[in-house]
This record gives structure tokens, sequence and C-alpha cells, in this order.
């Protein structure tokens, strides 16, 4: 299968690109994210590459980013979300965004992306509740790795997960405590990151 792709720009669309590596050329059909950050055409480009097999087909789906193509692989793997209306989904909603609302369980905001309707965005909350922590922490944070306030996991995951939503750690690492105050340890993950997230929304 194949995993990451590097090559040369040939084609570019908003909805896919043909990168020629090695003398063949790869359709890799790719988010709008993913559009808006390419180079000109002619020119080199790298993506973290899905490869979906059907019976009938081989097709790729290309990322610029872990976390995009993290969030690609959690939403395809809700009953009746198939490739292509994940790779939609992540054309209107950022990985960052879709954790936020689904942790909010804010139906509206799911709602507003196209293809998208009430029960589909009802459904992508109730499969998802307990994923979202490990798609907000799926992108390498180096900062973490320097002394951390907390040393239990969950709270090490809590933290990566707030840094990666684009909260400053000190922020992020003020909301755990207050979060952790207010439940003790008996919590689980998708339930801290949760209340952490209401603590800075409420800052």
């Amino acid at each position: 299968m194949i995993a990451f792709l590097t090559g040369e720009l040939k084609e570019k669309s908003a909805s896919s690109v043909i990168i020629m590596t090695g003398g063949v050329g790869y359709e890799v059909f790719i988010p709008l994210s993913t559009f808006y950050a390419l180079p000109e055409e002619e020119e080199g480009v790298s993506l973290h590459v899905q490869t979906i097999v059907r019976e009938d087909s081989m097709q790729l789906f290309g990322f610029l980013t872990l976390a995009e193509k993290e969030a690609f692989l959690v939403l395809n793997a809700v009953s009746k979300i198939g490739p292509k209306l994940a790779l939609n989904i992540l054309c209107g909603i950022s990985p960052g965004e879709l954790v936020q609302a689904i942790l909010n369980r804010d139906v509206a905001r799911l709602n507003s992306v196209p293809g998208v309707g009430t029960k589909t965005a009802e459904r992508l909350i109730v499969e998802l509740k307990d994923k979202v922590a490990q798609l907000a922490a799926s992108a390498p944070d180096e900062a973490l790795a320097a002394a951390p306030e907390t040393t239990d996991q969950i709270g090490l995951d809590v933290i990566s997960a707030l840094v990666n939503l684009g909260y400053r750690r000190p922020e992020a690492e003020k909301a755990l405590r207050a979060a952790r105050a207010e439940t003790g340890e008996g919590i689980d993950l998708s339930g801290l990151l949760r209340l952490s997230l209401k603590k800075l929304q409420k800052a």
C-alpha cells in the first residue's frame, strides 16, 4: 500500500492532483485545505497517502499533514461515511474544528458542512466521541518533551490535544488542573479533554 508520496506536481485541481514519481503519474484525491497549500505545478511535493482498495478500483487520498490523514481515517470508519464523504467533510471543517464540534456535541457546526445532514452529524458525534482525544493528539508536539508538569498518560494526552488545537501549553496545563480539581482522577480521557476545553472557552 502507498502511504507516502514524493514527486513532481504535474497537475492540480481543487479535488485531485497528479504526482509524477519514477516515471509514473499518480492521481491523488485531496481536501481543499491541502489544495490551498500546494506549491505551483512542476514543483516538488510530498503527501501523506491513504490507499483505499475496492473490488473494482484502487484510489489514493492525499494530505499535507498527518492530522488531516488521521481525521480522514476516523471519519471513513464511521458507518455510512465512505472515503468521498470523509474527504468532503474535511473540505468544510479542519481536524481541530472537527474535534471541538464532537466534544461540544455541536450538531449545527457539523450540519453546516456540505453533504452532512442532521442525522449524519448526530451519528458522527455518537461514533466519534471516544476517538476525538486520539485524533486531537495525533500530531506530534516537540514542546511536550520538556519537563511536563503532569506525568500521567491521560494528562499528557489532554495537554497534547489542547496544544494541537491551538492553545498555548501554559493555558492547557491550567485548564487541565482546573478540570482535575473538579472531577478528580476517575474521569476518562474523552471526558477530561471535553471539560478542559470548556474551561479554556470560559477563560
